[in-house]
């Protein structure tokens, strides 16, 4: 029985595919193990959004290489269906697959043995028409559900369009019985995850189904207590879902939409379809309808032509706006971007600076969000996640909580009241009654 160990960088839906992959080489007969478990065959899951990424990549195959000499390393992922050629080259990988390829690793490379030279099998982009459910189950508290796939968009700095092809969904029903598959391993928490999620519903290029009627359907999922929306562009989060959530039975008041910049000069450089306004707008909607809703956003700093001034905006915006943390991004230069060969470069010294200034809001925000819930009541699912002693969780509108372990308490739903913030930042909880919550 050959062994086999799996490695993902980048986003949810990376892990997503990679675990179902892994479901694929198990039922074959492989063993999955650890990455130190001196495996036969390495399976490395890539992702290209950041030149540090693509650095990633490569130390992980010298670890591999270092691990197991003699074994088989596969690329798979938006890095090898971008440079399948450069990868061919770094030391050590026997096979590339592109984004076409990878969900038929088994079937392309029968019996893993290393070749004299790297295979190389990708196809270009536009062949990537099929969709591959896919759901991850590294923990039996929450699952990951890819719901669609690629982009249509054309936003300037992104290569997401070119590693993944266009946008495609699954359908309602294989979404539907896949939830009804994840219940039944007792799963609680779907987050449903995607390129560009809210473009859900379109089957080779027509558009069969929306997202609205997706979570319509998943609403009625028995044995699944919380359904979360990964991420969703503003321009696509229309005021039917906002209402919708907020009189759901099984989706949280959480809410992830792309920012990128509080600049409508930039938002028109980098071909975002929506203006600040629009933003503001439905951050507004969300919060007055969901009052305790959790809303994070991306923002990305020096793009081509950001001025301070430019960046300036972008901070007052956020500072200003009920958003409750940011994952801040630092603009890179990819190839085959229109992005990078715009004019007005912003130096990595001021990049950085940018950068650190929307970490420290983002953590101001985060901690003003904790602290406004103080003293109120909530759920907790609690994670097999422990630390020092602390057993971690997340309320429906995401925050996190630590309390002291108890084995019990794993993959459980528990009413609790939030008593403080600990000097870690997390919410400290007290017990209101042992019950395990059903709708």
């Amino acid at each position: 029985m050959k062994k086999v160990a799996f490695y993902t960088l980048g986003c949810k839906l990376n892990f997503s595919e990679t675990s179902t992959i892994s479901r694929k080489f198990e039922e074959k007969g492989y063993q999955k193990v650890d990455f130190t478990d001196t495996p036969d065959i390495f399976i490395i899951n890539t992702c290209s959004v950041t030149e540090n990424a693509d650095k990633k990549c490569r130390k992980v195959v010298r670890e591999a290489r270092s691990i197991s000499p003699e074994a088989y390393v596969a690329i798979i992922g938006c890095y090898a269906q971008l440079k399948p050629a450069e990868i061919s080259a770094i030391p050590g990988v026997d096979a590339v697959l592109g984004a076409s390829e990878k969900f038929r690793l088994l079937e392309l490379l029968d019996g893993f043995i290393r070749p004299a030279q790297t295979t190389i099998l990708s196809s270009d982009i536009s062949a990537a028409t099929s969709f591959n459910t896919s759901y991850s189950l590294f923990d039996r508290t929450r699952t990951f559900l890819k719901v669609q796939d690629g982009c249509d968009y054309s936003c300037t700095f992104c290569t997401i369009p070119l590693a993944r092809g266009n946008s495609r969904s699954d359908s309602i029903a294989n979404i539907v019985q896949a939830a009804h598959q994840i219940a039944a391993r007792g799963v609680k928490e779907i987050v449903l995850t995607g390129v560009n999620t809210g473009d859900f519903g379109l089957q080779d290029g027509v558009r069969q189904e929306r997202f609205f009627d997706l979570i319509q359907a998943l609403d009625n999922v028995e044995g699944i207590e919380r359904f979360r929306i990964s991420s969703i562009e503003p321009n696509l989060l229309h005021r039917d879902i906002i209402a919708f959530v907020a009189q759901s039975k099984r989706f949280v008041p959480h809410f992830h939409m792309p920012l990128q910049s509080g600049s409508n000069k930039i938002l028109k450089l980098m071909k975002r379809r929506y203006l600040r306004e629009l933003y503001a707008g439905r951050v507004a909607a969300i919060k007055s309808a969901m009052p305790h809703a959790c809303i994070g956003a991306d923002v990305m700093v020096g793009f081509p032509g950001e001025t301070h001034e430019d960046f300036l905006e972008t901070y007052q915006f956020l500072n200003e706006l009920q958003v409750s943390y940011l994952h801040v991004f630092t603009y890179s230069e990819r190839d085959n971007t229109p992005a990078a060969q715009m004019p007005g470069s912003v130096s990595p010294r001021e990049r950085s600076t940018r950068s650190h200034m929307l970490h420290i809001l983002s953590d101001k925000k985060k901690r003003a969000f904790y602290e406004q819930h103080i003293g109120f009541e909530t759920e907790v699912l609690f994670e097999n996640d422990v630390e020092n002693g602390n057993m971690h969780g997340f309320t429906d509108n995401y925050i996190r909580v630590a309390a002291k372990y108890d084995p019990l308490l794993i993959n459980e739903l528990k009413k609790v009241r939030i008593t403080a913030l600990n000097a870690g930042g997390m919410a400290e909880v007290e017990e209101i009654e042992w019950a395990v919550f059903h709708h």
